[in-house]
């Protein structure tokens, strides 16, 4: 198949094209981005918490939690399976993934500040068809074509559309650092919550075993008051009943606490199987918590700062969808070498080159841009109301968590009172059934009224120490909005959960 090169025009830059660059030049210089400059929307914030009233505070060397919050506890296994979520946890590692592809995007983004250049090389030989038009002197004639090309093309920012396209997808990958450092509160709060859990089982079973070793002696008294005539098969059968049934329970924990131990293998990306959690009984209150002040919530939750950054995108994208009204202005420039002969491709004569410019801006396109920026500013109030949402939320999950501490602290010095007395009213039973004063059904009611207040005991110290976890995750568990990259692009790896 044969066919005929295109006759080629060049400009020359130094009469036609160079006064032109230089105006463009200036503009481009002399251009602003289009669209609403970003201001952080208000967002309602109390004076004080609610429910830090009549608030333990901590110590004053306490009051920074600092990254490795956990430390807080002093439990040497805890600080241990908490740092091996920042090794193995691969929903940590998925989020530091989705990190590192907004990252890219915004690098991606960011090659449009800069031109686009690209070289080639091509080598034809060509022959014109005999049969072509006669007005053609070319009829009939073969040739050789090599060429080099290297293009440059540019588009000058006047109205500022990729400074904007770059400030919402920076928006974005800091958006997606807080998501990152999110997630990593989550996963290490989970943990500890898990942790808690299966020791407050421990501590449970722990005082079943030992309620179950008190039963056997009940019942090993009423056998004996039994075969001397004493005490009726009644009794011993009652003896029995509430025996099993303790013990029955004190097997039953195993089923949540292995549960739990499961749970913490998966948060430490281990199989279930390699993994196992020594027994080790809650014994320890929860400590003081620096409850900050409800102005630096805004600072100090990775969430809230997540929802802020995309705001701030979602306001870049307004000046995106805006310069789109204007002209897209570029500059084109071509040059290299071409001949006909390979042995002088790359000598002077064989140099071309050619610059120019454009200027391109649709007429009408049917309302498509109008539609385009109404989505963008739609997109921008619902990044504010998800915004202020999600600060109601963390002042919610504060409060919550304060009140749980404040009341179960008051609910657990309640029942260690009931405790205390429960246990005097098994003593006393005990030693009037000994007496021959009353039969079993006494005893075994006091056991049963000891034995859940005991229990009721373990458990609120559980949740007293749940709470507290809790409470340290909706503070923001010591990151600092500081934490965030200024400049996602050039940073490496982020530290998620510190300063």
């Amino acid at each position: 198949m044969s066919r005929t090169n295109p006759p080629r025009v060049f400009f020359r830059t130094s009469t036609l094209a160079l006064p032109w660059l230089h105006l463009v030049g200036m503009l481009a210089l002399a251009g602003c981005a289009v669209g609403p400059k970003y201001v952080r929307p208000v967002a309602e914030v109390p004076a004080e918490y609610k429910e830090a009233a009549d608030w333990k505070t901590a110590q004053p060397n306490d009051q920074n939690l600092g990254g490795a919050w956990w430390e807080i506890f002093r439990d040497p296994q805890l600080n241990d399976l908490e740092q091996q979520v920042n090794v193995s946890n691969q929903n940590l590692k998925a989020a530091e993934a989705v990190y590192a592809q907004s990252r890219a995007l915004l690098r991606y983004d960011r090659a449009a500040y800069y031109p686009t250049i690209s070289a080639g090389a091509s080598a034809t030989r060509d022959r014109i068809s005999n049969n072509r038009p006669p007005s053609l002197v070319t009829d009939g004639l073969t040739y050789s074509d090599f060429q080099i090309p290297l293009e440059l093309s540019y588009e000058l920012d006047v109205w500022g559309r990729v400074r904007k396209t770059v400030e919402a997808q920076r928006g974005q990958a800091q958006a997606s650092a807080a998501d990152l450092a999110t997630v990593n509160l989550s996963l290490h709060a989970q943990l500890a919550m898990f942790y808690f859990q299966a020791r407050s089982l421990d501590a449970q079973e722990q005082l079943l075993n030992s309620t179950v070793e008190q039963y056997q002696q009940a019942l090993d008294l009423t056998e004996s008051r039994f075969k001397g005539g004493i005490a009726s098969e009644v009794e011993v059968q009652q003896a029995s009943t509430q025996l099993e049934t303790t013990r029955a329970q004190a097997i039953d924990v195993g089923v949540l606490r292995s549960q739990y131990e499961h749970a913490i293998a998966t948060l430490i990306g281990k199989p279930p199987a390699s993994f196992s959690l020594p027994p080790l009984p809650l014994t320890s209150p929860p400590p003081a918590i620096p409850a900050q002040l409800p102005s630096d919530l805004l600072e100090r939750r990775p969430d809230i700062a997540a929802a802020e950054r995309r705001m701030a995108s979602a306001n870049a994208q307004i000046g995106v969808a805006k310069a789109a009204y204007y002209p897209v202005i570029g500059l084109n420039a071509l040059g290299g070498f071409e001949s006909g002969v390979i042995s002088t491709l790359l000598s002077g004569p064989s140099v071309l080159w050619s610059a120019g410019g454009s200027a391109v801006a649709p007429i009408f396109d049917g309302g498509r841009r109008r539609a385009n920026l109404d989505q963008a500013v739609a997109g921008y109030d619902e990044t504010v109301a998800n915004y202020r949402q999600t600060v109601l939320t963390g002042f919610q999950q504060v409060e919550d968590n304060l009140a749980s501490l404040r009341i179960l602290e008051k609910e657990a010095d309640t029942q260690q009172r009931a405790v205390v007395a429960s246990q005097k009213s098994l003593d006393l039973s005990l030693t009037r059934y000994r007496g021959g004063i009353t039969s079993y059904l006494e005893v075994t009611t006091a056991q049963s009224a000891a034995l859940v207040d005991e229990v009721t005991a373990v458990n609120i110290l559980g949740r007293r120490l749940t709470s507290a976890v809790q409470l340290i995750q909706a503070l923001g568990g010591g990151w600092d909005r500081s934490a965030l990259p200024e400049h996602p692009e050039c940073c490496g790896r982020l530290g998620s959960n510190s300063k």
